[in-house]
């Protein structure tokens, strides 16, 4: 039945209820949205994010962990060298702990029989690893010995230590990480896909309404000469600035996400990657020089931890400070011409936030002088004088030092035994958010410090 059959009365009540139906589907399909956006903030930045930065710290602090077992072995009972024996177990103290409240929270948020048992056998291996460790100290105690010589059977078991790490350990926190990264990147996905259909039925109900609106004006006009019905026109500007209104947030929070996830987090991942693959580099440096048994293993795994951070294919060790000093020359004729890959490689092609840049140019210069320092060290012990290069290695000396410093004054012991790893700088950003950075640096003893430094927002800031 058509409509102009109905009498005037029976045609407004027909329009008003389908105007009233729209109207309500809008304001459902505006529920919905608001809803969408809040879940999605908050997954991927109070649960998910954590979740993956958390596996990102459990495998740095099981390198750190190993590294300090190492320098217990190399220095020994000297403690003329600036690092001691004392010192290096304090920060495997440390760094235990960490790793047992890393598992803690895997554990806590281990919501799939997948999950749950990759933290299982990682307890499982911790534990092993742990005994072997403690063989190790009780061995390397009862046999005082002086630097780069520890007792063969301490040695022993350290080896066993190390590579039940490097095969088992760190493998099953890297496969983590990565289940956690990649469930992080489906809700990403999933979350914003939602948003963005919920803003196309905004549109779509949207545009009805309005099209509903403008019949009944036209009709009402006709029938009854006027040509402006003020309820009429003041419902369409009500539906203009809820949909407009609602299509503009949710298009803002789809943005926000988008920038969470791929501007910061994205490299938030791979700096942490990068600062746990620099600590597992400077292991390589002490078991290089405690166990020359195995210094060719150990030097070609500090290669390939070398080339993950700054790749330069084919580059070996000799050629690698000529390789990185000509890439570096280029980058500096053309920001654009970055002709390195690995995680250092990532973060200067995706700079996107203020300071950035100024920040990563920073961090790779460390990492070259980091380098160059690491040949300085091998060429002491191709000379013979393995004891100059445990103390090049150890020493805090003026001279000595790797991490360049805009300050004249040596750094206090509080500040050279801190953390090597994040550090947090704050700033105010357009909208007030907060700003995080990932700095690196290098302190003898305690690596290369994973060598970027990015002022992004932390996914936790759009909770």
């Amino acid at each position: 039945m058509e409509l102009r059959s109905f009498g005037a009365p029976t045609r407004i009540r027909l329009l008003a209820g389908v105007i009233a139906l729209l109207v309500a589907a809008l304001v459902v399909v505006l529920t919905v949205e608001a809803h969408r956006q809040r879940d999605g903030l908050r997954v991927i930045g109070g649960q998910a994010a954590p979740e993956v930065v958390a596996t990102a710290e459990l495998y740095f602090a099981l390198n750190d962990m190993d590294a300090q077992l190492a320098n217990v072995l190399l220095v020994g009972d000297d403690t003329t060298l600036g690092f001691t024996r004392a010192k290096a177990l304090e920060l495997y103290q440390q760094r235990r702990g960490q790793v047992s409240a890393d598992l803690q929270q895997a554990a806590a948020a281990a919501n799939d029989p997948v999950t749950a048992q990759r933290v299982r056998d990682l307890l499982d291996a911790l534990g092993r690893y742990e005994t072997l460790a403690a063989r190790t100290l009780l061995l390397d105690e009862q046999h005082p010995h002086p630097a780069g010589d520890p007792p063969a059977a301490a040695l022993a078991e350290y080896r066993q230590a190390t590579d039940l790490l490097a095969g088992t350990l760190l493998p099953a926190a890297r496969d983590l990480g990565d289940h956690h990264a990649a469930a992080l990147a489906g809700t990403y996905q999933d979350q914003r896909g939602e948003l963005l259909t919920v803003r196309a039925w905004l549109l779509v109900l949207g545009g009805l309404l309005l099209a509903a609106l403008a019949v009944m004006q036209v009709y009402l006009a006709r029938r009854f000469r006027r040509v402006l019905n003020a309820p009429l026109l003041a419902a369409t500007v009500m539906v203009v600035t809820l949909a407009g209104g609602g299509v503009a947030l949710g298009t803002s929070v789809a943005e926000h996400l988008r920038s969470a996830k791929r501007d910061a987090f994205d490299s938030i991942l791979v700096l942490e990657r990068a600062r746990a693959v620099s600590y597992d580099a400077n292991a390589d440096e002490s078991r290089y020089l405690a166990d020359p048994e195995r210094a060719g293993q150990y030097e070609a795994a500090f290669l390939g931890k070398t080339q993950q951070l700054v790749t330069l294919d084919g580059a070996t060790l000799d050629a690698y400070d000529a390789r990185l000093d000509a890439a570096l020359q280029g980058y500096r004729r053309d920001q654009a011409d970055v002709g390195w890959r690995g995680y250092l490689g990532t973060e200067f092609r995706n700079i996107t936030f203020t300071r950035e840049r100024a920040a990563a140019e920073t961090a790779i210069a460390r990492f070259q002088t980091y380098q160059r320092d690491d040949r300085h060290i091998r060429r002491l012990v191709r000379d013979g004088d393995r004891r100059a290069a445990i103390a090049f290695c150890t020493s805090y000396a003026p001279g000595t030092r790797t991490m360049p410093s805009t300050s004249t004054t040596r750094p206090s012991s509080a500040h050279r035994h801190q953390p090597a790893g994040v550090r947090r700088s704050h700033r105010r950003r357009r909208a007030g958010a907060v700003a995080r950075g990932v700095c690196a640096g290098r302190d003898r003893r305690r690596g290369p410090r994973a060598a970027v430094a990015r002022a992004a927002p932390a996914p936790g800031e759009y909770r």
